[in-house]
């Protein structure tokens, strides 16, 4: 009795093992290992994707928006000074040895128009005088500081030395400044550009208003429609469907240059008014090259993404929650308002989201249709980066812009929940 007892023990005690005499824990962690390590080399080639073409262009934005070398490179000896000397008015001999020494650097590696576009930036027109200066730097001798105010005035404002002193350093915030209409002036004190100057806030503030009318104006056209397609038989509804997702299989470039031909002065939609004798040949309306125009074609554009989530939600309602309704005695607003509408607030959402946030990036469309009065920040932005070439300006003003996506996105979650968005 005792023998058979322990025998019993022992076999209860010992630890369980696989067939190939593993204990059954370590081959339990070994295998979900290997099922993880399967897992992510799946979807490493994603995550690569994204860093490479989402993550890492995100990240050196960011980093632009608040780096730009060009005078820190190229000016090392003034650089140096600004890092040992206050500047409070204009500086010594020392500081105008060690700005000719960087200017004749400069010249022999052609960087003087690198240094005064930086400084250009953030003091306009003083580009010439880098460069002009850059250009006779060699033949300049000691005393350097009378040499040099000798030649332009400008290098005894004080400004001029302060804005130096301040773009001497690698990472600052001027240029989140300058996307939000601000400067420095004379003591470096931040205030307002001039009024003529303010165009950031303004097409900021344009930008976000165009954006949410043509989000509203999506969701009123979009919502009968996608009510249309979740309760029409199946046939119908497919049909409807196809032309709903048509933009999607056209050009961009096509649509909006139809738009053009349709609603300019000259164009389709005139001709027909003044044919049927609405208005006369010289009272043609202008809806093109102006901000109708970008409204107009915007919401041609987006609206397939409002109706899509809308239908998504819509489909999933039972048809009998309405005649419930009605049998309770509501009438069919009631109906509709308390019961229906209520379930398609997540598709609204979402919709209102996605479209928003395709609007307020969109630079293509503003730019054939728009005008002056229809561009967008996204426009300026394109601008900057092909035009002016201010990186770090244009990298400003799209941190700015994602900033404000991100609080949209915070709201969204905060107000719906992100967890109950419908995209399809």
């Amino acid at each position: 009795m005792t023998d058979a007892t322990s025998t019993a023990s022992v076999q209860i005690d010992a630890p369980i093992t696989a067939a190939d005499g593993t204990p059954l824990r370590i081959a339990l962690a070994r295998a979900t290992r290997r099922a993880r390590i399967r897992a992510f080399l799946l979807v490493a080639p994603l995550l690569a994707f994204i860093l490479v073409t989402f993550a890492f262009p995100i990240a050196q934005m960011l980093y632009r928006s608040v780096n730009n070398t060009a005078f820190s490179d190229n000016m090392p000896n003034l650089v140096s000074y600004f890092e040992s000397h206050e500047i409070t008015g204009v500086p010594g001999e020392a500081a105008f040895a060690a700005l000719v020494t960087d200017l004749k650097e400069a010249k022999k590696v052609r960087k003087v128009g690198v240094v005064g576009t930086r400084v250009n930036y953030e003091f306009p027109g003083t580009r010439s005088l880098f460069t002009s200066a850059g250009r006779k730097a060699k033949g300049l001798q000691p005393p350097y500081k009378e040499a040099v105010l000798k030649l332009h005035k400008h290098w005894g404002s004080v400004r001029l030395w302060t804005t130096m002193q301040r773009v001497a350093q690698p990472h600052n915030l001027s240029f989140y400044m300058a996307a939000i209409d601000m400067t420095y002036d004379d003591a470096g004190n931040l205030v307002s550009v001039s009024e003529d100057r303010r165009i950031y806030v303004q097409l900021f503030i344009r930008t976000l208003w165009l954006s949410a009318l043509i989000a509203g104006i999506c969701l009123v056209l979009a919502f009968p429609v996608a009510h249309l397609l979740a309760t029409l038989p199946l046939r119908y509804s497919n049909l409807l469907m196809i032309f709903v997702l048509l933009p999607f299989w056209t050009s961009l470039l096509v649509r909006t240059t139809s738009w053009i031909v349709l609603l300019q002065s000259q164009g389709v939609f005139n001709d027909i008014l003044v044919l049927i004798g609405i208005i006369g040949e010289d009272g043609r309306i202008q809806l093109m090259y102006n901000r109708m125009g970008t409204i107009i074609a915007m919401v041609h554009i987006l609206l397939p993404f409002m109706v899509l989530p809308l239908y998504s939600v819509m489909k999933t309602i039972p048809p009998s929650y309405m005649r419930a309704a009605r049998s309770l005695g509501a009438t069919p607003w009631t109906a509709f308002w308390r019961v229906y509408f209520p379930q398609t607030v997540p598709g609204i959402g979402a919709g209102i989201l996605l479209v928003f946030i395709l609007a307020v990036g969109y630079y293509i469309t503003p730019a054939l249709v728009g005008g002056s009065s229809g561009q967008l920040i996204s426009n300026l932005i394109a601008f900057h980066m092909q035009q002016s070439l201010n990186w770090s300006l244009a990298a400003a003003l799209g941190a700015l812009l994602l900033f404000g996506i991100l609080v949209l996105y915070w709201l969204y979650d905060r107000i719906i929940g992100i967890d109950n968005m419908k995209l399809g």
